[in-house]
C-alpha cells in the first residue's frame, strides 16, 4: 500500500509541479505517465495484475495533480492513455491490450476528483486513437477497447456516471467511428 501511494503521489506531484512551470496539459501528463509507468514497469516486473495496478496508480496520480490545478479532466484523460501506449511500448508491452484498463482507470479517477466523467472517457478514447495511430495498429480497435474500458468502470461507478459516458461516447471522435460492444454493468455490484 506505501508504494501504491508513493507512485499515485509522485506522478501527482510529477503533474503539478510540470503544469504550473509549463501549462500544457496534455504534453505534461504524456510525458510524465510515460516516464513513471516504464519505472514502476521496470521496478514490478510489469506482468498481470503488477502491470494493470502500475497503470491504475500512476492515471490516478495524473488525473488527480491535474484536477489539483484545475486542468481540464478531458485533456488529461488523453494524455494519460497516449503516455501508457507509449510507455508499454517502450519496455516492450502489448500496448493496445492495456487500453481498456487505462480508460476504465481515468474514468473511475475522474469520478474519485469529482471531475467530468463524459470528458474523462471521451479524451480517453481521443488518447488511444492518436496512440494506437503512433504504434501503426488499429484506431478503430483501440477507440473500442477505451469505450469499453470506460463504459464498464462507469457502471461500476454508478449508473449516472455510465449514462454520461454513453453519451460522451456515442458516434465519432477524431474521425473514428466508435463501436460500444455491451453488455456493460449498469449498477454498481451488478
Amino acid at each position: 500500500m506505501a508504494e501504491e501511494k508513493g507512485i499515485v503521489g509522485s506522478v501527482k506531484d510529477g503533474i503539478v509541479a510540470t503544469l504550473r512551470g509549463v501549462g500544457d496539459i496534455t504534453d505534461a501528463v504524456v510525458d510524465t505517465v510515460s516516464g513513471s509507468l516504464v519505472n514502476a514497469i521496470k521496478r514490478t516486473g510489469g506482468v498481470g495484475t503488477a502491470l494493470t495496478s502500475a497503470i491504475s496508480d500512476v492515471v490516478r496520480g495524473a488525473i488527480q495533480g491535474s484536477a489539483e490545478i484545475g486542468g481540464d479532466i478531458g485533456s488529461a484523460a488523453k494524455g494519460a492513455v497516449i503516455g501508457v501506449l507509449r510507455g508499454t511500448k517502450e519496455v516492450g508491452g502489448e500496448a493496445i491490450d492495456t487500453v481498456g484498463d487505462t480508460a476504465g482507470a481515468v474514468v473511475k479517477s475522474a469520478a474519485e476528483v469529482g471531475g467530468d466523467v463524459g470528458a474523462a472517457a471521451r479524451g480517453a478514447v481521443e488518447g488511444a486513437i492518436i496512440g494506437a495511430k503512433e504504434l501503426g495498429v488499429s484506431a478503430e480497435e483501440a477507440a473500442s477497447a477505451a469505450a469499453t474500458g470506460a463504459l464498464t468502470a462507469a457502471g461500476d461507478v454508478s449508473s449516472a456516471a455510465l449514462e454520461q459516458v454513453r453519451k460522451a461516447l456515442t458516434g465519432t471522435i477524431s474521425g473514428v467511428k466508435v463501436v460500444l460492444k455491451e453488455p456493460f454493468k449498469g449498477e454498481k455490484g451488478e
